[in-house]
């Protein structure tokens, strides 16, 4: 792809989404100028999204010491990526991951926790600064957490976790979603939530982390996710400049957007409406415009199996 930046012209400077963002238990797609100025839209359970893909796909950048700090290249990002950022800023955004062990020295507190995803809890870490931010970045249905103190010490006993117990560090995007047909009731997560807890109580726990296990919190109920489930009849595909994605917001989970679609359109041809499953990873970068959410989408998207089945999204997560 060419490395070529954004000529001048007559139309104004496109505003470019960054993806999903959580904070304060509220969500929204946040938005980019070229100027690197930021917007948040907010993103509320019945909301009408409508959006019209413009001419090109740009790297976002990267965040670097608490600010966003522009690609060099100003480089074009294939439609098919599942972020809006190019090689080249990911690799450098590497260097300093918490996730990844690249910033060891972080000098704030970081908490340990378990993150229910249906058939599997997981155990991680995030900086307790962040409250539940990170357990709703990834879609966790409920969660607790186990204890508090240094990075270097929350990293040992995530992994003693993980040897012992057998928890996950990561977890499949396609087992988060299938655990959305059926996510159970709040009561069961936290049951099995607790059960880990008791066996993590009897382990060796590593100084520097005060033990002090929270209660179990439902996540559903912020991400608009009902007791009996959504199932999806479609996923979106990669965009196309000129289309359109619209609809109604039923659910906001982990970066899944699940909206209640008048009709999308494939090859210029309406097709019935339904539950459309938009992973906003597609939408960054994208020179992104209002469109009628009244209307019915011409973006394409794939039809969605149910869990066991051959549907898309089998991808893995990085770093959840």
């Amino acid at each position: 792809m060419s490395d070529e930046r954004t000529t001048p012209s007559t139309t104004p400077p496109a505003w470019r989404p960054t993806g999903l963002n959580w904070a304060d238990g509220a969500a929204a797609l946040e938005w980019l100028s070229p100027a690197g100025a930021t917007r948040r839209s907010a993103l509320d359970v019945g909301a009408r999204l409508g959006l019209r893909v413009g001419a090109d796909r740009r790297c976002l950048g990267l965040w670097w010491d608490g600010r966003r700090v522009p690609c060099v290249a100003g480089a074009r990002i294939d439609p098919a990526a599942k972020s809006g950022q190019c090689e080249s800023c990911a690799a450098i955004a590497r260097t300093r991951s918490v996730a990844t062990d690249t910033a060891l020295d972080d000098p704030r507190e970081f908490r340990v926790y378990l993150a229910h995803h249906g058939s599997v809890i997981k155990a991680g870490i995030t900086a307790s600064a962040r409250g539940p931010a990170r357990l709703l970045e990834q879609g966790a249905l409920s969660s607790l957490f186990l204890s508090a103190g240094t990075l270097v010490s929350a990293r040992r006993c995530e992994a003693l976790l993980t040897a012992a117990l057998g928890l996950p560090q990561q977890v499949h995007t396609a087992r988060k979603r299938a655990a959305r047909w059926a996510p159970g009731t709040p009561a069961s997560r936290a049951a099995e939530l607790s059960a880990v807890v008791g066996k993590a109580a009897g382990l060796d726990w590593p100084p520097g982390q005060a033990w002090a296990p929270t209660s179990a919190l439902d996540h559903t109920p912020t991400y608009g996710l009902p007791e009996g489930g959504l199932a999806p009849a479609r996923q979106l595909d990669p965009l196309r400049p000129g289309t359109t994605v619209t609809g109604e917001v039923m659910c906001r989970i982990g970066r899944d957007v699940y909206l209640s679609a008048p009709g999308v359109a494939a090859t210029g041809v309406a097709t019935a409406g339904g539950l459309l499953l938009v992973d906003t990873g597609l939408l960054e970068g994208w020179d992104l415009t209002r469109a009628d959410p009244a209307e019915a989408g011409t973006a394409s998207a794939s039809p969605v199996s149910a869990p066991g089945g051959t549907g898309a999204g089998v991808e893995q997560d990085a770093l959840f």
